[in-house]
């Protein structure tokens, strides 16, 4: 089976250990283990684990977990839900379960690679909905329409997008599983940056809220700061849950234990850590908004929630140019436009550590400066 490069993920996977400043960093500051434990208020907790079985454990997650997940819903059940490996797993394994050969699915684009990738690797033929810059980086109905096929087996979105933060609202999304419900489609969201919203009258229901087509995937990377537990869940009908979990069955079977635990103490807390998480973004938000002002080689369209900017700088260098050069010159990690398909721009993090943003900010401007 063929697939195209993850263009992202191998420049991440070959530059982010050795830099000195990481600002391409997506998810919001990761916890340490003790941090976590202190917030939860049960530093004892590794211990009670001591005598926990090192089994398969539930294998679509424990009833805890699953409650927990539901909960972040207006009306699902744990019946709605499959905890998988991240929500990149979450994404695979739907198109795993519903993609067929020959089948049409639709992506926005620019967006995790992921979402388009998988889908023609599979024989989908693939059609993208291009998101730009002077639309706010938001899809046009009229275009969806217009790519809508009778084969159309899916239309996949990722709100709040990656790489732009762009935020498509509850009207559009209403809009778009209309398109999708007049010929028999679902709408695949993936919704790792929910919650995380600049304005909190932003918010946007799930799009497993507003349809019955809908399916929803989350991770505990973005807001929740739980990287390195490498969970997500799927959220949707519980008719394809069930083909999620039969297809789950010749892939992961199920999560670690050790993790499945740590991420039920996490709902059972979660608005404790989304409060230190959208104190840090916002924060560090308002501080990248007044860099950008004063920066006249950078401009963007200010992103309404997630974690990460998508920038165009005026600079005669490519986007994999100037990131190369500015790892070598000056020791910060950006990732370029380019793993995006769109030159021109650069994709920066701003949910980190709010020290370190600052640091590569100051960097990234002595850089600039040398351009002026």
């Amino acid at each position: 089976m063929k697939i195209e490069p993850f263009l992202v993920e191998q420049w991440l996977n070959k530059y982010e250990i050795n830099v000195e400043v990481n600002i391409s960093e997506t998810c919001v500051d990761p916890f340490t283990v003790g941090e976590f434990l202190a917030l939860m208020g049960r530093e004892s907790f590794l211990e009670e684990l001591r005598e926990t079985k090192l089994t398969y454990g539930y294998i679509p997650g424990s009833p805890s977990l699953r409650q927990g997940i539901s909960d972040l819903y207006e009306s699902l059940k744990p019946e709605n839900i499959l905890v998988t490996g991240g929500a990149i797993g979450a994404n695979f394994l739907v198109y795993y379960s519903l993609v067929e050969p020959g089948d049409t699915v639709i992506s926005v684009a620019p967006t995790y690679q992921q979402l388009y990738s998988v889908a023609e690797s599979f024989g989908a033929n693939v059609k993208l909905l291009k998101l730009r810059w002077e639309n706010g980086w938001l899809p046009r109905l009229g275009e969806l329409a217009d790519l809508v096929d009778a084969k159309t087996k899916l239309i996949a979105i990722n709100n709040p997008n990656n790489p732009t933060g762009s935020l498509i609202d509850e009207n559009m999304l209403h809009s778009i599983c209309e398109i999708a419900n007049d010929i028999g489609a679902y709408v695949l969201d993936d919704e790792s940056y929910m919650g995380l919203y600049i304005d909190p009258d932003d918010r946007v229901p799930s799009v497993v809220e507003l349809s019955d087509r809908g399916i929803a995937t989350g991770s505990f990377s973005k807001p929740f700061s739980l990287t390195g537990l490498r969970l997500g869940w799927i959220a949707a009908p519980e008719s394809v849950i069930s083909r999620c979990e039969l297809h789950r069955d010749y892939t992961t079977i199920s999560n670690g234990v050790i993790d499945d635990a740590l991420a039920s103490l996490a709902m059972e807390n979660v608005d404790l850590i989304l409060t230190r998480n959208l104190d840090i973004v916002r924060k560090n938000y308002q501080i990248l908004s007044e860099w950008v002002e004063g920066e006249s080689l950078i401009d963007w369209v200010p992103p309404k929630a997630g974690t990460i900017a998508f920038l165009r700088y005026s600079i005669d260098l490519s986007s994999e140019e100037l990131c190369k050069r500015l790892i070598k010159e000056k020791d910060v990690l950006l990732v370029p436009g380019s793993c995006f398909d769109l030159d021109g721009f650069l994709r920066l993090g701003y949910g980190n550590n709010t020290e370190v943003l600052k640091e590569g900010l100051s960097r990234f401007k002595e850089f600039l400066d040398d351009f002026r």
